[in-house]
């Protein structure tokens, strides 16, 4: 996979600028496009009329496009600006999603539950509707451009297949990267006898250079595991498969993920 095209989900807030800052790094890393979306909740509700955009919501989006085309000049990064101007609930999730099926990855916050404009399903449902993968950034701490040392919460999950390729971009030419293996009893469904298959050569294959450590369950949440060796490691990107079946069988599947959502403490590209 190469990233030639990023969407960046922006807003009203002082912590969307932080999250457009990480945006721009990494288009310029990447020397990919970058395309400011801005969504948000009306504080009101949508207007009477024909469901408009109130002057609050209009005056928002111009001085938050004013700011995203001043960053991406600076930078010398090739932008482009869409907006929803509908700040519904549903109609800015469904617009999110439809837009991030238009971009290699889509770079969203995580919820803050002190702030009210971003819907706080909207990671959950662009991640697992848009087809795309989503790198989720933190509402609390600045972080530069991804990938000096990564950590991969691996479970030989489709899920997790796909978010270690989406990944790879991130990983070459990584300082450190680290595969967590996380087992926790029988797999859900027995694949039978497969061949000698491993990650870590996979990754060989694509000249990324990967660390194996094994992670059994017994006593610790999966997301405290994973977030504490995360902090362990002084990694900067975490990569895991999102809404598939990580930790304990009996656990409802996603819940780990939404654990994950909530706790963040690092960016994390998750994949479904």
């Amino acid at each position: 996979m190469s990233i030639q095209h990023l969407l960046v989900h922006v807003d009203a807030t002082e912590r969307a600028m932080a999250r457009l800052d990480f945006a721009v790094a990494l288009a310029k890393r990447f020397q990919a496009r970058l395309t400011g979306l801005f969504a948000q909740k009306e504080s009101f509700g949508p207007s009477i009329v024909a469901r408009r955009a109130s002057e609050n919501l209009l005056k928002s989006m111009d001085e938050t496009r004013a700011r995203f085309e001043a960053a991406t000049a600076a930078a010398g990064v090739t932008g482009e600006w869409w907006q929803v101007e509908n700040g519904d609930h549903t109609n800015v999730v469904t617009q999110t999603v439809i837009c991030a099926r238009y971009a290699d990855l889509a770079i969203l916050g995580q919820h803050d539950p002190d702030a009210s404009v971003m819907p706080e399903d909207l990671v959950e449902q662009v991640l697992l509707n848009s087809g795309r993968p989503v790198l989720v950034f933190p509402h609390i701490g600045r972080f530069g451009a991804p990938g000096g040392k990564t950590l991969i919460a691996w479970n030989g999950s489709r899920e997790a297949a796909r978010a270690v390729n989406d990944a790879i971009p991130f990983m070459k030419g990584s300082e450190s990267v680290t595969v967590l293996a996380v087992h926790a009893g029988e797999m859900p469904h027995d694949p039978g006898k497969v061949p000698n298959v491993d990650i870590v050569a996979h990754l060989a294959a694509h000249g990324i250079t990967a660390n194996l450590e094994r992670l059994p369950l017994s006593e610790i949440a999966f997301a405290d595991a994973v977030l504490n060796r995360a902090y362990e490691t002084d990694s900067n990107l975490l990569v895991m498969g999102g809404y598939g079946q990580y930790g304990f069988p009996h656990l409802l599947r996603g819940s780990n993920t939404r654990h994950i959502l909530r706790t963040l403490t690092l960016p994390a590209l998750l994949s479904h």
